[in-house]
């Protein structure tokens, strides 16, 4: 394969379409991408600022640094593989990785961002540049979550859901109706 074949087959794909992801708008998919790219970059930048923290014998923030470069890296093989067309493996991790559910992926960017956090807590270059992968993971947490429904689809199922018609039986309020007993009252203990 030439690499223009690779550079196009690379560009090609933001927005991949999957019947799981058609409820997703487009804005969202671009925004979560977009976050992910600009944002690991950025992460990358500051994490090398943070590992300037062995100057002042802080070894937390070092290592908070090191992961935090790492994590900007892993999220733009993950985002942008065109990125990092250099590396060999790369496109066959990222196609892994889009053909997660949003959650997945979620969680894993989540769980990227916040070691920093707890190593480095006070430095600005932690907030920002692990906050925007933390950030691009809650934008995929909400992709995951799907679509909202209209204002009569929730006036509908209210409605339904009160008259006791359509009530789930694996809801905990009905089965706490379903289960009630009744409650006594046997009095004050007596004094010894």
């Amino acid at each position: 394969m030439s690499l223009t074949d690779k550079i196009t087959m690379l560009m090609s794909r933001p927005g991949g379409e999957n019947a799981q992801k058609d409820d997703v708008p487009w804005w969202m998919r671009y925004a979560g991408r977009g976050l992910g790219t600009v944002g690991s970059f950025i992460a990358i930048i500051l994490g090398l600022f943070n590992c300037l923290g062995l100057l002042t014998f802080n070894v937390g923030c070092l290592v908070a640094g090191i992961w935090q470069m790492l994590a900007g890296f892993m999220v733009i093989v993950c985002e942008a593989p065109c990125c990092c067309f250099f590396i060999d493996y790369v496109q066959i991790l990222s196609d892994r990785m889009e053909a997660r559910p949003y959650w997945n992926k979620a969680i894993f960017y989540v769980a990227l961002a916040l070691p920093p956090f707890f190593l480095c807590f006070l430095s600005l270059s932690t907030w920002f540049g692990s906050g925007m992968i933390f950030g691009t993971g809650v934008i995929y947490g909400m992709m995951a979550l799907g679509r909202k429904a209209s204002a009569e689809e929730m006036r509908t199922s209210a409605a339904t859901l009160e008259a006791g018609l359509g009530q789930p039986t694996t809801a905990p309020r009905a089965n706490l109706v379903a289960n009630e007993q009744p409650v006594s009252f046997t009095g004050l203990p007596l004094p010894n």
